[in-house]
């Protein structure tokens, strides 16, 4: 008797799923046919089980465990999620243009990205996205922890690494199937790559316990501030909005109050929902957070 389509598929999610697991890869299960986690959020959190010592969001409940794995699949047919931290992974986004067809994507970006470098363009694991794009998977560097980035590479290359996820190949979507076009090894991160992903380094000399604490509660207000006035930038000044915020926000990455892809996500959505292009909210962000960046070095306490 032939086996019905849909416990076919639930037959190939828990398999993915046991695949990536067996490569060291923490799983997690996604929304049938999206890419959504389908575990509880906080404020559903029944504070049992896993969560009965507090809530656990999805990056602390990845795992490679076969019999958990069994159990969370077993109970519907799941797309597969790989948390790229715990996984010990830095992926390479490369996206697809969504606002006009004949812009380059991702994958031409980073190839002449690498030629530009002088750097031939890695060979590594590599999938295929259900809308197109690629992800390219590298070993994060050991004692360096990595956070994800949006467009800080290029326009329409983002990484994923702590605090991110990729969508495992074998996951199926209303536009497609996530798909392995090269089962190379999992290739190191090169060093160009990693230098331009490296976290800014710390203002130098001693900060007090006092100045800390009171510059990471300015940073937050001021985070939510400049988002705001960018979200509600009007038509003909959002650009330069997006610009003056980024500049102001970007000494506080410098000085480590904020995290890069903190203010990166925060600002991206806020120029999104002004009405921008995402790729013009990537390229002013980027130009705008590393002038900023490099030019706040040195902590001011006045």
């Amino acid at each position: 008797m032939t086996q019905p389509v849909p416990e076919r598929r639930a037959d190939a999610l828990l398999s993915a799923a046991l695949d990536a697991a067996e490569r060291g890869w923490h799983v997690f299960p996604l929304r049938p046919g999206g890419k959504r986690p389908a575990l509880h959020g906080q404020a559903r959190c029944p504070r049992t089980g896993e969560c009965a010592a507090g809530h656990r969001k999805w990056e602390q409940r990845a795992t490679t465990d076969p019999d958990r794995i069994h159990a969370a699949w077993s109970a519907g047919p799941f797309n597969v999620g790989i948390a790229t931290g715990p996984s010990g992974l830095v992926v390479i986004d490369l996206d697809t243009p969504k606002d006009r067809a004949d812009a380059p994507g991702g994958a031409a970006t980073f190839q002449a990205l690498c030629e530009r470098t002088g750097q031939p363009v890695p060979t590594t694991y590599r999938t295929r996205t259900a809308s197109g794009g690629e992800h390219l998977y590298f070993a994060a560097p050991p004692g360096i922890r990595l956070h994800n980035t949006a467009g800080t590479l290029a326009p329409l290359i983002d990484t994923r690494a702590w605090g991110g996820y990729v969508v495992a190949p074998g996951s199926v979507t209303d536009t497609g199937t996530y798909e392995v076009v090269d089962a190379a090894p999992v290739a190191p991160l090169p060093g160009w790559l990693l230098d331009a992903l490296r976290p800014a380094p710390r203002s130098a000399g001693p900060v007090s316990v006092a100045v800390t604490a009171l510059s990471g509660r300015y940073a937050e207000a001021a985070l939510q501030n400049e988002t705001a006035t960018v979200a509600t930038a009007q038509e003909g000044g959002r650009e330069a909005a997006l610009f003056r915020a980024a500049r102001a926000l970007g000494r506080f990455v410098a000085w480590g109050d904020l995290p890069r892809h903190v203010v990166e996500n925060a600002l991206q959505q806020a120029g999104e929902s002004a009405g921008l292009p995402p790729a013009q909210c990537r390229s002013t962000l980027r130009s705008a957070l590393n002038w900023s960046i490099t030019h706040n070095q040195q902590r001011r306490t006045a």
